[in-house]
């Protein structure tokens, strides 16, 4: 998988930290490695954003943006009222497949979930990932809710005849509850598609070079590392805090 599109269910669920674990994992392999951000909201002009934040957590990334927005809303209405032009799916496309050309590994992390729209024509992460051919990872809070919105954002995956690669668990907790240690059944039932990992809490953070040393601890070997979700379910259902693979962070 030379690009792999990462959205979420939602926001603040982890899409950042999973996707510099996933860089992470791809670099520790030896593989050159690129995050793309089409859109970048909330953030100013010197402040770092998302693709910094892959870069400091994950190592040497070639880290893009394409454009930035100052307010915190959907990248459509944030171009629109900053009176800036909006990023469309080609445009998200056509930088992609560039870095794809020179690295191993292209991460295109998306704003909030697949179908915020980019621009006023209605694009999507979805229209991108479809012009890419992109496979598509979900991320997905690890509790009581989760499902439903993993199911619905599955769904308009194949109703666009778009891959989705599986699902990491963004944010695992330290004290999981009930509904999140059965969402490790039942994740990959609504997502027709396989658990990839689950991102312990806090570990956004860990000092980089803690964060780079766990990462493939919490990723499974197609990502790059050594997590087992089977394992990892098992010790959840015995009552057991995460250990090992997957350890939480305070």
């Amino acid at each position: 998988m030379a690009v792999i599109v990462v959205t979420g269910t939602g926001t603040e669920i982890g899409k950042t930290v999973a996707t510099a674990a996933m860089a992470a994992a791809a670099l520790r392999e030896g593989r050159s490695v690129a995050v793309l951000k089409p859109a970048q909201t909330g953030v100013n002009a010197d402040e770092p954003g998302d693709a910094a934040e892959v870069a400091r957590l994950a190592g040497p990334v070639t880290a893009v943006e394409l454009a930035r927005f100052p307010e915190p809303l959907a990248p459509a209405t944030a171009a629109r009222r900053a009176g800036l032009a909006p990023v469309k799916p080609q445009d998200v496309a056509e930088a992609a497949g560039k870095l794809a050309a020179e690295h191993d590994l292209v991460l295109v992390e998306g704003a909030g979930g697949l179908l915020v729209r980019f621009d006023d024509d209605g694009g999507t992460l979805a229209d991108a990932a479809g012009l890419l051919g992109a496979p598509v990872l979900i991320v997905a809070p690890a509790g009581l809710g989760t499902l439903n919105s993993t199911a619905l954002t599955a769904e308009a995956l194949r109703g666009r005849g778009l891959e989705c690669a599986g699902v990491v668990v963004g944010s695992w907790p330290y004290d999981p509850d009930l509904a999140a240690r059965c969402n490790l059944a039942d994740l990959p039932e609504a997502a027709g598609a396989p658990l990839l990992g689950a991102i312990p809490q806090g570990a956004g953070s860990l000092r980089p070079a803690d964060f780079r040393a766990g990462a493939g601890s919490w990723l499974v070997p197609a990502l790059g590392g050594s997590w087992d979700p089977d394992a990892f379910a098992a010790r959840m259902r015995s009552g057991h805090r995460p250990g090992g693979g997957g350890t939480a962070v305070r």
